[in-house]
């Protein structure tokens, strides 16, 4: 069998060498964030969704919300200092990103965009982003998440 392939996500926690744990699951298809914590067995608080926007200036701006919860675009907005902003297309995530739909995660993007993280995260010991792919998952800190 041959070598599993990283993610540019992963290397980057091993190169800054963040404590992590990769959770797999059989994952052929995009499936929602509350679907795959369904799954998995896995509470909402602690698992993460990656929104992608883009502000009325252009920019790009990430955030990372539980599963189960909706964005406020007015809300995010004013966080990153934008008059307004939008979710990015779907068909547009690889291009900005680098990842596709489910398998993006705010860790190793392409380019490094402005990331707000839900202050839930917080409290929580450990909580679940995407590992950069469809069917991988990255449990590690809150701390270690902002930290990279």
């Amino acid at each position: 069998m041959g070598k599993e392939v990283k993610t540019n996500a992963v290397r980057i926690l091993d190169r800054n060498k963040v404590d992590y744990e990769l959770k797999k699951y059989e994952c052929d298809d995009f499936k929602d964030g509350v679907s795959i914590a369904d799954m998995l067995g896995q509470s909402y608080d602690m698992s993460f969704k990656t929104l992608v926007t883009v502000g009325k200036s252009g920019k790009y701006y990430v955030f990372a919300i539980p599963v189960d919860k909706e964005m406020d675009m007015k809300k995010a907005a004013k966080e990153v200092g934008e008059k307004n902003i939008e979710m990015l297309h779907v068909k547009d995530i690889n291009a900005v990103t680098g990842y596709i739909r489910g398998g993006c995660t705010p860790i190793g993007m392409k380019k490094s965009y402005p990331t707000v993280i839900n202050e839930s995260a917080k409290e929580h010991d450990k909580i679940i982003v995407s590992g950069g792919r469809l069917g991988l998952q990255i449990i590690l800190k809150p701390d270690d998440l902002i930290k990279v």
